[in-house]
């Protein structure tokens, strides 16, 4: 009943419900009501009570299913996880439906590429996309570009950010992060048995005190914007860039080469830390199987596939 109570808040056109309207439309009295909207903001809703009834001040942050329109099948809410990636691998190990999405208000243990800690501060969008593709193991690097050009795509749609893709799977905005992408996969046989994509993005926070070279959607638009329906729009791009690629009507090169079209890693100096291995060059590629292209020092070409990149100035 709670749920059925927040539900009918957060769809109603007016501004603020009577008790009198909730209590109609759901068939309890008044006083069952106002106790379920005290439980609602006991367990952190924001809700406004007021002598005309009640209304959602922050509509555009819940992230329930039955907010997602077309999508409510697919999400998966928590309140708070350690993250959602636990959480997904989880999930995905039970048997869940493809293109599945775990998201959460808050992250306790966030945690990025190469096992580095990831800060899930209040007001960003943490969640994990569940797939399924019928991929052999070796191709399903191309899901993790697909979901980083759907992101920059949706973005400058949404709010016409010029978001640039850095190699492998991280969004910045003039060198400035904004988002972070991780990805996590299991076998079974010669096929994928899923793979797990984990998106951290800076929405309503501000990431600066913590990370200085970091930004937010606010900090760049200067005003409070709807985590919900940027996940909306992000799902709507992506889903048809999935099924293109599970339908074969869209080649992996392509992929790349769209995302090349986006990124700003390709003519900057770099350096890419591995696990124990540091290497610094020019990236001048990428090549078709998402592998990062570098002339480095000694003018020896070496091919990364796997790394954490990180631009600086080349002395």
């Amino acid at each position: 009943m709670r749920k059925k109570v927040l539900q009918a808040l957060f769809k109603s056109s007016e501004d603020i419900v009577s008790g009198v309207s909730l209590s109609e439309e759901l068939g309890i009295s008044r006083v069952a009501v106002w106790k379920h909207i005290k439980s609602l903001k006991a367990n952190g809703i924001e809700i406004n009570s007021t002598s005309k009834g009640y209304s959602l001040p922050n509509k555009d942050d819940l992230l329930f299913p039955f907010c997602f329109e077309k999508y409510q099948e697919k999400i998966h809410f928590f309140p708070s996880v350690s993250t959602t990636m636990n959480t997904a691998k989880k999930m995905a190990r039970t048997g869940i439906n493809d293109f599945s999405v775990v998201v959460a208000q808050n992250q306790t243990e966030g945690r990025g590429r190469l096992n580095r800690k990831w800060i899930s501060s209040e007001g960003g969008l943490w969640f994990t996309l569940i797939l399924k593709p019928e991929l052999p193991p070796p191709l399903a690097y191309i899901l993790n570009f697909a979901a980083s050009l759907s992101l920059a795509r949706c973005l400058n749609a949404l709010f016409k950010i010029d978001a640039k893709v850095k190699w492998p799977n991280d969004l910045l905005i003039k060198n400035e992060k904004l988002a972070g992408l991780l990805s996590e996969m299991e076998t079974e046989g010669d096929m994928l048995k899923f793979v797990n994509i984990g998106i951290g993005l800076n929405v309503n926070n501000n990431p600066k005190k913590d990370i200085p070279d970091s930004i937010s959607i606010k900090n760049i638009t200067g005003k409070h914007v709807s985590g919900r329906k940027i996940l909306i729009k992000f799902l709507g791009i992506f889903e048809e860039l999935y099924h293109k690629i599970n339908n074969q009507t869209i080649s992996h090169q392509d992929i790349i080469l769209m995302w090349k079209e986006n990124t700003s890693t390709i003519g900057n100096y770099v350096r890419i830390e591995t696990f124990g291995k540091k290497f610094e060059g020019l990236a001048i590629d990428v090549d078709s199987t998402g592998a990062l292209l570098l002339n480095t020092d000694d003018g020896q070409p070496k091919k990364i596939i796997y790394g954490d990149c990180f631009y600086k100035e080349n002395n």
